[in-house]
């Protein structure tokens, strides 16, 4: 099979495709032909050797994946032809991949497989996120930083299918525009936002998965009780909060690490799929695609990831 392996972690240019062995799938996986993957910020970290999981080299890149499946253990709900979106770490760059079978999920009918491989990193990161670690009641208001990303745009539509009202913050108009036809209810620019943001009522729940300089003007955003949820650091530098803030206004900072909560949790990720699968069904849910691309192409497109100028989610297809 073919695949896009990194051999050495000096960034994404160095990715190499190439034949290897078939994926072949161990007690308790599901062996997938993988029709589309999807591209993320800790695919950029590990070709960097920045992300804190550091698999041996060399390994398959990607960490989600839709397909259908070609083996699974005769326990398992799966079958041969059924499609599936699936989790995997790593791996998913390539025409074949496996996955553990309870990080492998029954995709419906009426999503396709370039939209379920947006699925399972951002969306079910989120649903933790909101629901889980945020609290979040329906009318209130989630201010969302790096709007236009895969983990802001999947912030959006599952905010929305929970009731809440959105205000997106983006570095550009083009990217403002993009977040309000995917359903903000306001957006604005980066600069000055902190104060835009009071103008139009404050935020309840800040998601922020790009930490940095905006960190603090996140905070004094808040009304009382608000909560801010830590995602994760785009911009490089992990910020560092005075605690005294959160006394006086009484306000709070969640970390949200979906993957340490739910993989020693049996079943968990299940469940957190099964919330999202109405929202998909309905259509609230839609994975906006910025852009497709080959296997061969893997390199650009995580390198343009790290150039932020993403709307929605890179996929690779097989």
């Amino acid at each position: 099979m073919r695949a896009a392996r990194v051999t050495r972690t000096d960034g994404p240019q160095s990715v190499e495709v190439g034949e290897v062995a078939d994926a072949t799938a161990g007690p308790g996986e599901v062996l997938i032909e993988v029709k589309a993957a999807g591209v993320n910020f800790p695919d950029l970290l590990l070709t960097q050797d920045k992300y804190q999981y550091k698999p041996e080299l060399p390994f398959t890149l990607g960490g989600e994946l839709a397909g259908v499946v070609r083996e699974a253990p005769a326990d398992s709900e799966f079958t041969a032809g059924d499609r599936v979106a699936a989790s995997t770490s790593t791996g998913a760059f390539a025409e074949l991949a496996t996955a553990k079978i309870g990080s492998v999920f029954p995709l419906p009918d009426a999503v396709g497989f370039a939209a379920g491989a947006c699925l399972p990193m951002n969306y079910l990161t989120m649903t933790f996120a909101l629901i889980t670690r945020g609290g979040l009641q329906e009318g209130e208001t989630v201010l969302v930083q790096g709007a236009a990303g895969g983990i802001g745009t999947s912030t959006i539509q599952l905010a929305k299918a929970l009731g809440a009202r959105v205000i997106s913050v983006v570095s550009s108009q083009e990217k403002a525009d993009f977040v309000k036809s995917i359903g903000s209810d306001e957006a604005v620019l980066v600069d000055g936002f902190k104060d835009a943001v009071k103008e139009l009522g404050g935020a309840d729940l800040v998601v922020d998965p790009v930490g940095g300089d905006r960190f603090t003007d996140s905070l004094r955003c808040l009304n009382p009780l608000g909560r801010l949820l830590v995602i994760g650091f785009t911009a490089g530098d992990i910020p560092t909060v005075k605690v005294n803030r959160l006394l006086l206004n009484n306000i709070d900072v969640r970390g949200v690490g979906w993957g340490a909560y739910a993989m020693p949790r049996e079943g968990y990720t299940r469940r957190e799929w099964d919330t999202l699968v109405p929202f998909l069904e309905s259509g609230v849910v839609d994975p906006p695609i910025g852009g497709t691309f080959p296997l061969d192409k893997v390199g650009e497109a995580v390198e343009r990831l790290g150039e932020r100028g993403v709307l929605g989610k890179f996929v690779i297809e097989p």
